[in-house]
């Protein structure tokens, strides 16, 4: 079991030791959508989901989470996040998020990109779910990361 890196050599899980790492620019790039009816994917671009502006709200939780994705990942180190962006493109379908994230640090922040996604569209599911329970969150994965001893990955 040596050679899976968040196992001891009991098997116990542990958080990987960066610390030999050099700190270096790194950033990653994730997607997801949310497929909804077009009347609530209309709602949402018209502003008239009565929880308020669902995009504005989408983004800050997004923002929000890839700053706390230590909390939520066990195993993930804290990162010192130098950047988040949220972008949310609607059409007649529904809503697809990105999120790219930057840090200068030891490791990447490829789970804060997804996990920024992950919670931008559950947010949106939570404003809008009056509208449409039936929405379906998928396709959430890694676009690209950049930076560290890997170097830079593109899907």
């Amino acid at each position: 079991m040596s050679d899976l890196t968040h196992l001891d050599s009991a098997g116990a899980a542990q958080m990987v030791d960066v610390s030999a790492k050099a700190d270096t620019a790194r950033e990653a790039t994730a997607t997801g959508h949310i497929a909804m009816s077009a009347e609530a994917a209309a709602a949402i671009r018209a502003g008239a989901v009565k929880k308020g502006d669902v995009l504005a709200v989408a983004r800050v939780a997004g923002i929000m989470a890839a700053k706390r994705t230590s909390d939520l990942v066990p195993l993930c180190h804290p990162l010192p996040i130098t950047r988040v962006s949220i972008d949310l493109q609607t059409d007649d379908a529904g809503v697809t998020a990105t999120a790219t994230v930057a840090t200068t640090g030891k490791t990447g922040v490829e789970m804060e990109a997804l996990t920024a996604v992950s919670v931008a569209l559950l947010t949106i599911y939570d404003m809008a779910k009056a509208l449409d329970r039936a929405m379906t969150i998928g396709d959430v994965r890694l676009l690209a990361k950049s930076g560290g001893r890997s170097g830079d990955w593109h899907a």
